[in-house]
C-alpha cells in the first residue's frame, strides 16, 4: 500500500476534524487527518435515481457508520400496510384480554410514568450480507418500561401470550374462505408472557432524546431488545394477553423462517417464526491512514452477553477487536480492529462474534435455509489497495 497522501486527502481529513460534535451525547467518530475511507468491493454502490425520478429516502449506509447511535432521518422503518397517521391528542393505548383491571393510557397518561431511558440496537430480521446490511440501527429510547404496566392491569396467571396490535392496517385474502373472502387486520406480534415482563422492555415515546417521528412509529412503539426489529411493533395502540399462540399472518405465514434438519436419517423441513436475534457482526467501515487500517463495525446478541469480536484478514488468524466503551447490554456492540503493513492488492477481511455462552457466529447461514430471514453468517469484505 502506498504511503502517499495526496492533497485532497489531506483537506478531507482537515475538514472532518472540524466538524466533530456529538450527537445526543454520544461520541461521533470522525476521519482524522491524514485518514481516507478505504470502499469494499463486495457490495457495489446504490445505482443514481433515473433522470426525473424522486430523489431515494434517507437511510443508513453502514459504510458511513462513524456514529454510536443512528439520527432519526436515516434509522430504517419498514411498514406493511402504509404509514398511518395516530393523532397523539387523541391517542389511547389500550390493554385488554387475560387482565383483572382493562386499561386504557393517554400519551399523558404514559409520560406521567417513570421515565426509562436505554440506547438499544437491533436489526430488520431480512437484513443480509447480500445487500451489505443496511436495515440496522441503534438509537436511544425513552418512554415507559411495559412490565409495571402489566401488573398494573392485573395481568392472570394463565396468559400465555402478549400481543401487540399496531395502528397500521389492511386488507388480507382469507386463503381458505369459500369465495373471494378479505378481511381488515392490523399488523401484530405475539410475545410469551415472560418475556413481555422483562424490565428492558419498553412502551416508548422518544428517540434520541425527540419525540418519535411518524416513521418510526409516532406517537408510541414497542422497544423490545433482543429480538428483530419486526418485534419492536410500531404504531402500537393496543396490547392484548391471551392463553395461546397468537397466528396472525406475520407470525403464521410471513416472518417464518424454513429449514431443514436431519432426523434419523430422515431430512425434515421446519418452520419457525422469526423471534429473538441471531449472533451476529459484520464489518461496516474501513478507512486507512498511511501503512494503517482501521476497521469498524458492529454486533448483535439476543441479550446474551457479548464474549468478543474477533477480526480475520485474508483468512490469517483470528484476532481480538477492541470494544467500544459506550456499548450497552442492550445496544448494538461497536468494535474497531487496526493493524499496518498490508500490501498492495486484493483483500478480505471478516469478523465473528463470540457471546458468553460460547456460542460462536457461523461462517455461513444455515445451508438448507429456504427463506430470506434471520441471515446471520459471517459477512466477507473485500477490498483493494
Amino acid at each position: 500500500m502506498s504511503a502517499d497522501v495526496t492533497r485532497r486527502d489531506v483537506l478531507q481529513g482537515l475538514f472532518a476534524a472540524s466538524v466533530a460534535l456529538e450527537f445526543g451525547g454520544l461520541p461521533v467518530l470522525v476521519l482524522a487527518q491524514g485518514e481516507v475511507v478505504v470502499p469494499f468491493t463486495d457490495v457495489p454502490p446504490p445505482a443514481p435515481p433515473a433522470a426525473g425520478a424522486p430523489p431515494p429516502p434517507v437511510r443508513f449506509n453502514p459504510t458511513n457508520l462513524t456514529n454510536f447511535v443512528v439520527s432519526n432521518d436515516e434509522f430504517f422503518a419498514v411498514s406493511h400496510y402504509g404509514v398511518p397517521t395516530v393523532d397523539a391528542a387523541t391517542y389511547t393505548l389500550r390493554i385488554t384480554g387475560l387482565v383483572e383491571r382493562p386499561l386504557e393510557l393517554s400519551l399523558a397518561d404514559l409520560k406521567k410514568r417513570p421515565r426509562v431511558e436505554r440506547a438499544v440496537g437491533f436489526e430488520c430480521s431480512g437484513n443480509s450480507n447480500a445487500r451489505g446490511n443496511p436495515l440496522v440501527g441503534n438509537a436511544r429510547w425513552a418512554g415507559a418500561a411495559l412490565g409495571p404496566i402489566l401488573k398494573e392491569a392485573g395481568l392472570k396467571a394463565n396468559a400465555r401470550e402478549v400481543v401487540f396490535f399496531s395502528a397500521d392496517q389492511g386488507p388480507e385474502d382469507v386463503t381458505h374462505g369459500r369465495g373471494n373472502i378479505k378481511t381488515e387486520q392490523h399488523f401484530a406480534r405475539g410475545m410469551e408472557t415472560d418475556a413481555a415482563l422483562r424490565p428492558d422492555v419498553l412502551v416508548v415515546y422518544e428517540m434520541n432524546g425527540q419525540p418519535l417521528p411518524l416513521k418510526n412509529g409516532a406517537p408510541v412503539r414497542l422497544i423490545a431488545p433482543g429480538w428483530y426489529g419486526v418485534a419492536n411493533v410500531k404504531w402500537l395502540d393496543h396490547i392484548h394477553a391471551q392463553d395461546s399462540r397468537y397466528m396472525g399472518r406475520f407470525m403464521g405465514r410471513d416472518y417464518v423462517t424454513l429449514k431443514s434438519d436431519t432426523v434419523g436419517g430422515e431430512t425434515l423441513w421446519m418452520e419457525t417464526w422469526v423471534g429473538r436475534t441471531r449472533l451476529k457482526s459484520a464489518i461496516a467501515r474501513l478507512t486507512r491512514t498511511g501503512h494503517g487500517l482501521k476497521a469498524v463495525g458492529f454486533a448483535l446478541t439476543d441479550g446474551t452477553p457479548l464474549k468478543a469480536v474477533e477480526v480475520s484478514v485474508d483468512g490469517g488468524p483470528w484476532k481480538a477487536a477492541t470494544m467500544w466503551k459506550d456499548n450497552t447490554p442492550q445496544s448494538w456492540k461497536l468494535f474497531t480492529y487496526e493493524w499496518v503493513g498490508a500490501q498492495p492488492g486484493d483483500h478480505t477481511i471478516v469478523s465473528r462474534a463470540i457471546d458468553a455462552r460460547g456460542d460462536v457466529q457461523p461462517e455461513q447461514d444455515h445451508p438448507t435455509k429456504r427463506s430470506q430471514w434471520e441471515n446471520n453468517g459471517q459477512f466477507i469484505r473485500k477490498f483493494t489497495l
